[in-house]
Parts: C-alpha cells; structure tokens; sequence
C-alpha cells in the first residue's frame, strides 16, 4: 500500500504515530513521508497554537504542506486537493509509501475519495461573504436548511465559509445535492485509514492541558509576531482557534483566563465534531490512542501489510 491516512481528532497522537510509522517502514526497507492534511498547519508562523512540529521534531522524516501559506492567504480544499495529492504522486513514483496525517476531515476526504469540485463565481461569493457579515452565519445556515436540509445537515452552522460556499455551489449550479458529499466515496486511490480515537474523558483533560500550554509556551508573543505579518487580514488564519482568542487578548477584548477558557471550549466542540466526521470511514482500522501497547502493535502491523 503506497497511501495511508491516518486521522482522528485533535490530542489523540496522530503526529507520534505517523512518525512511528515512518521509522518502521524504514526498518523494513521502505521510505515514508508525511503529507500534512491540517488546514491550520498548511500556514507560515503558525506553529505553538497549531501544535505543529518544529523541523528538529520531525525525526529525520520528511513532511510536505507545512508552512506553504502566508496568514493572509485563504486556506480552501479546493487549492488543497491537487497539491496534496501532487505530493503523493512524488512520493510515490520515488517507491515511498505517503501518510496522509490530519484532522481536517474535508481536507483528508478530498484527497482519499474522488471528489469533484464545482466553479466559483466572484459575484455571487461576494454577495454571499456580505450578507454573512451582515446577517451572522446562523441566518444563512437557515437559509440553507431550507434549500437544501440533506446539505445543512452536513455543514457546521457556525462555519461562516462553509455555508457560503454551500450556497454559491446551489446557486451557481442549480443543484442542491451539489453541496453535498457523497453518501458512497469513489477511492481517489487505493490507501488504508487508521483512525485513532481517545477515551472522552481522558481526551477532555488533554486538550485543555494542551490549550493552556500553548499559553505558557508563547502563543501570545507567537500571535503579536504575526500581526506586523497580517494575520488581521487574514480570512482563514485569524479565525483558528487559539489564535482568534490570542487576538483578543492582545487587543484587551478578553482576559488572559477568559481567552483559555474560550480555547477550551472550541477545541472540545472541534474535537467532538472531528470525531463524527471520522466515523463514517467505515473500513478505518480503529485503535485505541490511550493504549500505547494498542498503538505500537498497530504501528508493526501496518509496516507488514501488502
């Protein structure tokens, strides 16, 4: 197998294990490189609150879609496709085996499954993006539902972009079911999924230890850094979580307790959204991320498979 994805929610070690995996298939005589399949990590200087790992961390392993993006740019699925799949290509026509390693659910689905995405229309975005800021995302997400509930169903009501794009899509296509993911994926190309998933409770206690170390370890300085660089302007960049609560820490909008607080909170609700997306890959191999012996093993295993 020359694909393999590895996915689950955010703090469930899918970096340790992919870097795991690449030292085993090493051992075995085979070279494998990650291909990174977070939207967050896809930007320059974005590092503390991303949890991305500093070059020194890599452990000798290449990894590709790190820090392609200024924070200015707009980070889309559509741009992300056909570079991480270009990357797997390379990797693959060198005779290495390419681990798709991310929590971006759409990202990773884009890549592994055959999706197909519709043209844009700059007048219609930008009609849509100024009733979004006029009106707030819950409206048009109502909007949306009525069109098309099948499709509202499947995009976070909060999700500013994402309901935007849905209903350009409609709009522009004519065709509700447009927006949708499909019900049966067509494999992109063969490839294996490896789905790490984390006791609730023992998950919970991480990710809030996590939100509060980015905090001790520098996310403020990291985010007044990036200022000077635009991450005010940027569409995706300033709206991640952490940095959007780093902001506003730095501008005196919140309290350094009430910007964690806050950072806490969203990660649980993107993790526990995460953890619905990846549950409709169904011919994932489940293991448990709490169990380092479950892990290891898994590890051996996917370095011996065809």
């Amino acid at each position: 197998m020359t694909l393999i994805a590895i996915v689950g929610a955010t703090g469930t070690g899918k970096s340790r294990f992919a870097l795991d995996l690449a030292h085993a298939f090493a051992r075995a005589g085979r070279v494998a490189e990650v291909v990174n399949a977070d939207a967050m990590q896809l930007y320059r200087g974005m590092d503390i609150g991303t949890a991305k790992l500093a070059p020194e961390e890599r452990e000798g392993v290449p990894h590709h879609l790190l820090d392609v993006l200024e924070v200015t740019a707009e980070a889309s699925v559509a741009a992300y496709q056909p570079a991480a799949r270009a990357a797997i290509d390379d990797i693959v026509n060198r005779g290495g085996v390419a681990l798709l390693v991310g929590g971006s659910g759409l990202y990773v689905s884009s890549v592994i499954h055959d999706f197909r995405f519709p043209g844009t229309d700059a007048a219609v975005r930008a009609r849509l993006e100024q009733e979004l800021a006029e009106l707030g995302p819950g409206l048009l997400h109502r909007r949306l539902r009525e069109i098309d509930p099948e499709t509202a169903a499947g995009v976070d009501a909060q999700n500013g972009r994402r309901v935007v794009r849905a209903l350009e899509v409609i709009e522009v296509t004519g065709e509700p079911k447009a927006a949708r993911l499909p019900d049966e994926p067509v494999p992109w190309r063969a490839h294996r999924i490896v789905h790490l998933r984390s006791d609730r409770a023992r998950l919970v206690d991480r990710l809030d230890a996590r939100a509060a170390g980015m905090w001790a370890a520098g996310l403020v300085d990291e985010v007044r850094g990036l200022i000077p660089r635009g991450l005010e302007r940027g569409v995706t960049a300033r709206k991640a979580i952490g940095y959007a609560q780093a902001l506003a820490e730095v501008h005196g909008r919140m309290t350094q307790a009430d910007a964690i607080a806050e950072t806490q909170q969203l990660t649980r609700t993107y993790a526990r959204r995460q953890v619905g997306w990846f549950r409709r890959y169904a011919e994932a191999t489940v293991v448990d991320a709490d169990d380092a012996a479950a892990t290891g093993a898994e590890v051996a295993r996917q370095a011996t498979l065809d």
